[in-house]
C-alpha cells in the first residue's frame, strides 16, 4: 500500500490539511485519512510529524525557487533579494498558518538547495562575500516570516471588523496622541506596508555592505 502512495501525494494532502484546519490540523494520522490509508502506510515517506513538516517546507521552498527562476535577473543583488522577499511572502500567504508552519523546517531535497547556486554565483561574481550573501538571505527570510505570521494572525482573528480598525484605534488613543493615532492608518494596507518595510530592510543590508567595503578599502589604503 505504501508503495502506491507517492511522496508528492503525501505533501499535497498535508498542505490541504493545513489550509483547511491550520497548523494544528497537520498530523500524520490526518494526512493518512485524507489519502484513505492508515498512518503506518505513510512511514515509507515520512518518519514523523517533523519530517512531514520538513517535506512541506521543502515543497514551499521549491516553489519559491521556481518563481525566482522565472524572473529575469537584472544583475542587482539587492533587487534579487527584494524579489525573493516578495516570492516568499506570496507563497506563505497561499496557505493558512503558512509562515508559522514552514519556518524552521529543513530542506530535505538537495536539488532545491543546488537550485539556489546560480543566484549565489551571480552575487559572488559581483563581489559580494559568501558571508554577506548568507546574512542577507537570512535577514530577509526572518523579516518576511515575522511579517506574514503577524499578517496571517490578524486576518484569521478579524471576525470583528472593528478589531483592527484605524478609526477604533484612534478613538482608544485619544486626541492627545495624534501621531500615534495617525500611525494606525499605516497598518491598513499590508501589501503597501510590506513593500515599504522590505525596502527599508534592503536599504539596511546595502548600507552594511557599503560600510564593509569602505572598511576594506581603508585597510588596503593603509598598507
Amino acid at each position: 500500500m505504501a508503495q502506491r502512495i507517492s511522496q508528492k501525494a503525501v505533501v499535497e494532502a498535508a498542505l490541504a490539511a493545513l489550509d483547511d484546519g491550520g497548523a494544528q490540523a497537520v498530523t500524520v494520522r490526518a494526512v493518512a485519512a485524507r489519502l484513505g490509508v492508515q498512518a503506518p502506510a505513510l512511514y515509507y515517506h515520512v518518519r514523523s510529524k517533523q519530517h512531514l513538516l520538513d517535506e512541506m517546507g521543502t515543497e514551499i521552498t521549491r516553489r519559491v525557487v521556481a518563481a525566482l527562476t522565472e524572473r529575469t535577473p537584472d544583475g542587482d543583488w539587492l533587487h534579487d533579494l527584494a524579489a525573493y522577499g516578495h516570492a516568499l511572502r506570496d507563497e506563505y500567504l497561499l496557505h493558512r498558518d503558512g509562515a508559522r508552519t514552514f519556518s524552521g523546517t529543513l530542506i530535505t531535497d538537495p536539488a532545491v538547495l543546488r537550485a539556489q547556486e546560480p543566484w549565489f554565483r551571480r552575487w559572488s561574481d559581483d563581489g559580494i562575500p559568501v558571508a554577506a550573501i548568507f546574512d542577507a538571505v537570512e535577514v530577509v527570510t526572518a523579516f518576511v516570516t515575522g511579517f506574514v505570521i503577524e499578517e496571517q494572525e490578524r486576518l484569521q482573528s478579524a471576525g470583528d471588523p472593528e478589531r483592527y480598525s484605524p478609526e477604533a484605534r484612534r478613538s482608544r488613543v485619544g486626541d492627545d496622541a495624534p501621531l500615534v493615532a495617525r500611525a494606525g492608518y499605516e497598518r491598513a494596507e499590508p501589501g503597501r506596508r510590506f513593500d515599504r518595510q522590505l525596502e527599508a530592510v534592503i536599504r539596511g543590508i546595502a548600507q552594511v555592505h557599503d560600510r564593509a567595503d569602505d572598511a576594506a578599502d581603508g585597510r588596503e589604503g593603509g598598507l
